[in-house]
């Protein structure tokens, strides 16, 4: 326990010294540095960063223990999700990065949804920071979560007090650094995840006694027990076309060339990552035996490194956890700070009069008000599991903005009222959905995805064309070869 403890410590340390780094080198830095890193960011921090910064801690525990409490039927979270992630990249990914600037340099989704239209009104970004307010919220509680989770079963540590701590430390080099800090953690907290899911599965299975997969429960390894599931699996892969903070290194990269690089090498982190995710829960059910404690606390990835490996090695591997959980928070602290920051404080509240500097204090300030109501929402014991949180917040970033962000990148005829409608629609049928409808098992981001891309066509229809300048700025992003 002490040597893991050290290890931890050391790799806390680690990461705010990169936080440090980054706010010693950015003591002039502009909003756009602050918030999208001068769009100077590298093929394999972007993309390491952007499967960090997705992949949080229930890779490593939420979906190996849904394996393992439930069967393979859930491997099609894990496929949905690959499949997804790789369209993203190939068909979202260039083409945002060109719109997003030609858009008058938009550093924020929010912002670039209303400079799409050419469009004065604050509506569009007003709604889009709300629903990102709530949405990260629930987001990063499941991360810190994780986190308490982690602390308490490795070091004995009370869950509550390590929630505290791991807020703290992410508050930290997230509040100093702004978005490099963040992308170049996420790059060494994605080398660390991979490492981590890639040993401990591999070593499981080769202790394996003989008869263990004949032990298994009847249907245990069945892929196509439920339909529900296979439909519910792809529409994980949806919310990968609407999740901001995700999305938003793809208009980091300093060049296409860099964004076609980038693009390979996450797509191969991201499939390596589901893969050894879903190995490690079916090894570890294998491994482990079945114990309702281990799956209800998410432990699986958790009892069978410590169960292999000796304390060094376990500390360093279980630290991708706290890597992971780190990974995805900070990247939803600082995109919520920055859609409040550029999209709600600067034109409304100032009448777009705000300095650069004043914008990064308002976005750090946001950072610490979205962590602490974070925190309470974690250590409420109703709050619910790591992968419940994390289906809720990536149902709602994906039934609202998925159908959007496609419509505005592909189709000319698309409205600003239409992208109204589409965000709102789509984000209040997920959101009854879940409330209502949860039993069907059906997950809500399919039927608001569905509803939010309905409600985005038919009010583009019914409302006038696109001003002459307004499909000329499309043609233009469209022929653009930055």
């Amino acid at each position: 326990m002490n040597t893991e403890l050290i290890v931890f410590v050391v790799y806390i340390i680690f990461v705010i010294c990169i936080g440090i780094y980054f706010f010693i080198k950015g003591q002039n830095a502009s909003d756009k540095d602050y918030f999208l890193g001068g769009r100077k960011m590298g093929a394999w921090v972007t993309a390491l960063s952007a499967g960090a910064s997705d992949m949080s801690a229930w890779v490593l525990m939420g979906l190996p223990a849904s394996i393992y409490a439930l069967g393979m039927g859930q491997a099609w979270i894990a496929i949905g999700l690959a499949i997804g992630y790789a369209l993203s990249w190939i068909i979202e990914a260039p083409r945002l990065r060109r719109f997003s600037i030609v858009c008058n340099d938009s550093i924020t989704i929010p912002q670039y949804l209303t400079n799409r239209f050419l469009s004065k009104s604050k509506a569009l970004q007003i709604i889009c920071a709300a629903i990102f307010l709530v949405a990260y919220t629930i987001y990063a509680a499941s991360s810190i979560k994780a986190c308490g989770t982690l602390f308490n079963t490795v070091l004995g540590i009370n869950a509550n007090t390590a929630m505290y701590i791991a807020a703290a430390v992410i508050i930290v080099y997230t509040f100093l650094g702004g978005f490099s800090a963040v992308c170049w953690t996420d790059f060494f907290q994605g080398l660390l995840m991979l490492a981590a899911l890639l040993l401990a599965p591999i070593f499981a299975s080769f202790m394996l006694k003989g008869s263990a997969a004949e032990a298994m429960p009847a249907g245990f390894f069945n892929m196509f027990s439920s339909w529900k599931d296979i439909v519910s699996g792809f529409g994980w892969g949806i919310g990968y076309f609407g999740m901001p903070h995700i999305i938003i290194r793809y208009m980091s990269l300093r060049s296409q060339k860099e964004l076609k690089k980038s693009a390979r090498i996450g797509i191969s982190w991201t499939t390596l990552i589901v893969i050894f995710s879903v190995a490690a829960g079916a090894v570890g059910r294998m491994f482990l035996g079945f114990d309702q404690e281990v799956a209800d606390k998410s432990l699986v990835f958790i009892n069978m490194t410590r169960s292999i490996f000796p304390a060094v090695i376990s500390g360093i591997l279980l630290s991708a956890i706290l890597a992971a959980a780190m990974s995805t928070a900070d990247s939803q602290l600082l995109s919520a700070a920055s859609a409040f920051a550029s999209d709600v404080y600067k034109p409304v509240f100032r009448k777009d009069k705000a300095t650069d500097k004043e914008m990064l204090w308002a976005g750090r300030w946001v950072v610490l008000a979205i962590a602490f109501i974070a925190l309470i929402i974690a250590s409420s014991p109703g709050a619910g599991s790591i992968m419940s949180l994390v289906s809720n917040a990536w149902g709602l970033f994906g039934a609202a903005f998925g159908p959007v962000i496609m419509l505005s990148l592909f189709w000319k005829r698309f409205t600003f009222a239409g992208a109204a409608a589409g965000i709102v629609v789509g984000a209040v049928v997920d959101a009854l959905w879940l409330v209502f409808l949860a039993g069907t098992g059906i997950y809500e981001i399919i039927p608001g995805a569905v509803c939010g891309l309905i409600a985005a066509v038919l009010v583009s229809r019914a409302t006038y064309k696109p001003a002459p300048d307004i499909e000329a700025l499309f043609d233009e992003a469209v022929a653009s070869q930055e």
